[in-house]
């Protein structure tokens, strides 16, 4: 669909420059962006949302767990106050040559310029998750265009850990950031442990880890995890912790958007959440190292509880989960958040607008 002049004036986002942000105290709730595509019974997924702009159209396109078949995409068709408002139909991503079945898809953006997709050597990078016999592990494709086609990368670049890591069940939810000084990529990802951690609460509870990948290399080097379930039972994050979001901060050098539980898996339990129990929770996080790899602290609350979401709200489908939450830094410098939410695997997409 084109776009109208006013509509190009509102999409020009914060491209050209740097920017600093302050985590909003104040959110408002803007409803149902994107329903998911199957309704009423079984499964389907609208969610995990990464928003980037794309300069070939001067448009922003929005890449997301869309399943069936696991991956999407859509394009912001218009605005209405400096506020998405419309988007193209989801239609899934572009491929070519081998490759297997993916989901969550992530486009790696430039650390310091939110939701500007990092151009590396004439190519923007994807990285997403594959399943191999129960296992999940990232991949990464390369494109020279952010409609694609995109092509894998012959093996992965955050496998699955070796017996007893902290990752060796799982390398899920991954989101990556390009520091041009140092021409690397850091890699946020939930690494799922297979046998019980050392730690009293949440000893199978995913955690938040780090790997990092230069151009050339063609795996990522992991650095280990940094962020585990907090050892305080009733903690919003003592459960597990979800996808990862850094965006450059002002009180703090670095803030972060992510998605947590404060209910610790139970390896006895055989229901399809297993892994991931309710609720999950939107929170933030800060760190002040001017490189983001160590020392994240996060807030003591989160955005909100379940039990506070508002009727009319409720109403509209959310419940149950606040799952992955993407902060799109909008062109006057407001935060708008999107999350899907809903019982695991009846998952849609909603918006919150920071003040």
């Amino acid at each position: 669909m084109p776009l109208a002049r006013e509509d190009q004036k509102h999409l020009t986002g914060t491209q050209g420059s740097s920017i600093k942000l302050e985590i909003p105290i104040t959110w408002v709730r803007k409803g149902l962006v994107i329903p998911r595509l199957v309704q009423n019974t079984g499964y389907g997924v609208m969610g995990d949302p990464c928003v980037v702009w794309d300069p070939e159209i001067s448009a922003w396109r929005m890449f997301l767990f869309n399943d069936p078949p696991g991956h999407g995409q859509a394009v912001c068709t218009g605005m209405a106050n400096g506020v998405p408002e419309r988007w193209s139909a989801v239609e899934p991503l572009r491929f070519e040559g081998p490759g297997g079945s993916t989901h969550k898809p992530y486009i790696v953006q430039e650390a310091l310029r939110p939701n500007q997709a990092a151009c590396i050597q004439g190519e923007y990078w994807m990285a997403s998750v594959m399943i191999d016999h129960g296992r999940k592990y990232i991949q990464r494709a390369r494109a020279p265009r952010l409609a694609g086609p995109w092509t894998w990368d012959p093996e992965p670049i955050i496998p699955a850990g070796g017996p007893g890591d902290f990752d060796e069940k799982h390398t899920d939810a991954v989101s990556g950031f390009y520091f041009p000084e140092r021409d690397e990529v850091l890699y946020f990802y939930m690494g799922y442990p297979l046998k019980p951690q050392n730690r009293a609460i949440s000893p199978y509870g995913s955690a938040q880890c780090l790997a990092t990948q230069r151009p050339g290399e063609r795996k990522a080097a992991k650095l280990g995890m940094f962020l585990p379930p907090v050892q305080k039972s009733g903690h919003w994050a003592s459960g597990y912790l979800g996808g990862f979001q850094i965006l450059p901060g002002k009180q703090h050098r670095w803030i972060a958007l992510l998605n947590a539980s404060p209910t610790p898996p139970n390896p006895d339990d055989s229901s399809v959440a297993r892994e991931e129990p309710a609720p999950s929770l939107g929170g933030w996080a800060y760190c002040d190292e001017q490189w983001p790899a160590k020392n994240w602290q996060l807030l003591p609350q989160p955005m909100e509880w379940i039990e506070d979401i508002p009727p009319e709200a409720a109403a509209n489908g959310e419940s149950t989960n606040l799952w992955r939450h993407h902060a799109w830094v909008l062109r006057d410098g407001r935060i708008a958040v999107l999350y899907n939410s809903g019982f695991y695997g009846q998952e849609q997409l909603y918006m919150k607008l920071g003040l």
